[in-house]
């Protein structure tokens, strides 16, 4: 009988928990056919069948963590439903069962978690058992969250998202002034990758001034444009995607990977852009943003923000970037060094744009000034080769039809 495993949908995942299955034992599935939803380091992840058939066996409950490889449910044309499977694998940080959430017990004696509860008004709330969990821990009212999984269904990204601060997602040991709180699957891994990225490569930093009062005075006349036509808007990030972009495919040679002896120069124009989310900092990335319009970049980019958010990210919207954006300019930051995605070679980190005086043809004028600073590793870039990027990338910006042609 085939098994489902749980597998590797994202580079850096070790292990993942099934947050809740969405097929019972006895229901016949479809190849490519959503079963289950997995959380992952990165997201919240749909896990679609491998093969037609019945699925005999649940291995796993729902809540539970476990390795990559490793056997969560038995597809088979369904006579093996009247063999009893060995126990499945609990949730490992599963606590008593409440009453009005029983288990449910199949025709084989299987348990499978009931991925429902009474809502207030007297009908069904779609929820999963962790997020029910998480619900009880935090104190939310799960009748107060709208739910975005299928059907609605409440999943744990939206109880977290519900309950504040974000950055507080679960308290699990207080003293007197003292309270612990686990790291997201998210977290754990940023702080592994991150503390490999400092470890193994060597940062060295360039920041660069650039004067925006144009690209800005551009921007609104496209927002005007598209306003018209009833498009969405650019911001100023959308720009400044698109000149990375540019400036990348002018000079490609940022657009590397170290790898021994020898890098990867990567054809393909992926940049990433870092989004803050409940869970943990995630970068989604903006495939061939190149060949893109700053209209289109600004569709996807928001498409992605919006779906990182609220989990919902799929395994090809993480991969493949070779070319990171951080952008604090919204928080106020006027300056910050951001700390390279490995394996990328280096990440942009911009701020905001801040009124300044600065001398123009001999009269002193307000100007519109941005910093923007590039975290480099040296074995893979040189201090020049970095420096005539933020060069061209100042020129473009400071010209903005250039970012456009």
């Amino acid at each position: 009988m085939p098994e489902i495993t749980m597998p590797r949908l994202s580079d850096t995942m070790e292990d993942g928990v099934v947050s809740v299955w969405l097929k019972k034992v006895g229901d016949t599935i479809v190849r490519g056919e959503i079963i289950a939803e997995i959380e992952t380091d990165k997201a919240l992840m749909e896990l679609e069948a491998y093969d037609d058939g019945v699925l005999e066996h649940i291995l796993v409950e729902a809540g539970a963590r476990v390795p990559i490889g490793s056997p969560i449910a038995v597809v088979g044309d369904g006579t093996g439903t009247a063999t009893k499977p060995a126990a499945p694998v609990p949730a490992a940080t599963a606590g008593p069962t409440p009453a009005s959430e029983p288990l449910a017990e199949s025709a084989t004696g299987s348990a499978r978690a009931s991925t429902s509860m009474p809502a207030a008004s007297g009908g069904r709330l779609k929820s999963s058992p962790l997020a029910r969990k998480i619900a009880r821990e935090l104190n939310v009212d799960l009748a107060t969250v709208t739910g975005t999984g299928p059907g609605g269904r409440i999943t744990r990204q939206d109880v977290e998202s519900a309950h504040r601060p974000p950055e507080s997602p679960r308290t699990v040991a207080v003293t007197n002034d003292t309270e612990a709180v686990p790291l997201t699957g998210v977290q754990r891994v940023a702080a592994k990758r991150m503390v490999q990225s400092k470890q193994e490569a060597p940062h060295f930093y360039l920041t660069s001034v650039i004067d925006v009062t144009e690209l800005l005075a551009f921007r609104a006349e496209i927002n005007q444009t598209l306003e018209a036509s009833g498009a969405a808007r650019v911001s100023v990030n959308d720009l400044i995607v698109k000149a990375v972009a540019g400036a990348l495919r002018a000079d490609p040679r940022l657009n590397v990977s170290y790898q021994g002896d020898k890098l990867l120069r990567h054809n393909g124009i992926h940049l990433g852009v870092a989004v803050a989310t409940a869970a943990g900092l995630v970068v989604p990335v903006i495939k061939d943003a190149d060949r893109k319009s700053v209209s289109q970049i600004a569709a996807d980019t928001g498409d992605l923000a919006e779906r990182a958010r609220a989990g919902r990210l799929r395994v090809d919207d993480m991969e493949g970037g070779t070319f990171t954006i951080s952008n604090l300019g919204m928080f106020g930051i006027e300056q910050f060094a951001a700390v390279i995605n490995p394996p990328q070679a280096a990440i942009l980190a911009v701020g905001a744009a801040t009124e300044e005086l600065r001398l123009v043809d001999g009269a002193v004028v307000a100007r519109k000034i941005l910093r923007v600073t590039l975290s480099a590793d040296h074995r893979a870039v040189d201090g020049a080769t970095a420096a005539a990027f933020l060069q061209r990338l100042r020129n473009d910006m400071e010209h903005p039809l250039l970012i456009v042609t």
